[in-house]
């Protein structure tokens, strides 16, 4: 049996309503994605400090211990320091705003794409007494989606690691990683003629160089959307010193939104 023109316009109607809900799905950027998230099974309620970011001890306590281990976002390295604003579904335990967490880790579980800290997970709920009851279930439905990352007292830091050996290795990780963009690359740069050096990320929020720049360095950072279609390099007020220590932390002197 033939559709009238009536059905048939109001076929095309709902079809194009689907196309453009799918083509919306696809490029919002603010819209939540469901998935599944579980936690670390130790008793710690912070984050560990051996994640494969490389942040350390920093990496368990940034965001007050608000932190997650992630398995596809954590993209090779490239998304240690990202934010995610991460909500449980169960409406009878879990608050509207959830947790914003920071991906310090790489791991997965059982479906998931989040390995909260336990005080993370905690803080999904609405009272302390539905936070034990998420804890005991140790894997949730959940909603997640990309936010600006806020530290609002502290600039961008570079901690020199540890392993670097002056002036023949120079190994760095970025702390407080700022607004929504990823650290897609990072350059040293001499101060006296301007020559400057690709870094490469050796792991996680790590940048190295064999024979680094001399003299006090200026760094460059270029921050990049998810697409590459936004990119711009941040050049830091401050430099790192001509004598730079394994160990030591240098305030950039710069906030990105």
């Amino acid at each position: 049996m033939a559709l009238s023109l009536k059905s048939l316009m109001l076929l095309l109607a709902t079809l194009c309503i689907m196309q453009a809900l799918a083509a919306e799905a696809e490029t919002c950027p603010d819209c939540f994605i469901r998935s599944r998230a579980a936690h670390y099974p130790n008793s710690d309620e912070q984050g560990t400090d051996s994640g494969a970011c490389g942040f350390g001890s920093f990496g368990a306590t940034i965001n007050g211990g608000d932190v997650s281990a992630a398995s596809g976002l954590y993209r090779n390295g490239l998304g240690c320091g990202a934010c995610y604003q991460v909500r449980c579904l169960n409406s009878y335990y879990c608050s509207d705003s959830g947790a914003t967490v920071v991906i310090t880790d790489s791991g997965s579980g059982p479906n998931t794409d989040f390995i909260l800290s336990r005080r993370a997970f905690g803080r999904m709920a609405q009272t302390k007494d539905a936070a034990a009851a998420l804890l005991a279930r140790g894997v949730v439905d959940i909603e997640y989606r990309r936010v600006s990352c806020s530290y609002p007292y502290q600039n961008i830091t570079i901690k020199i690691d540890e392993k670097s050996d002056y002036p023949h290795y120079l190994g760095f990780i970025i702390w407080y990683q700022q607004g929504k963009k990823d650290i897609t690359a990072v350059q040293l740069c001499e101060t006296t003629n301007f020559a400057c050096k690709l870094l490469d990320r050796s792991h996680g929020a790590v940048w190295t160089t064999t024979s680094p720049p001399s003299g006090p360095l200026s760094l460059r950072m270029l921050f990049s959307d998810e697409d590459g279609d936004d990119e711009s390099w941040v050049v830091p007020v401050n430099n790192i010193p001509q004598d730079w220590k394994a160990g030591e932390t240098y305030d950039t002197g710069v906030q990105v939104n």
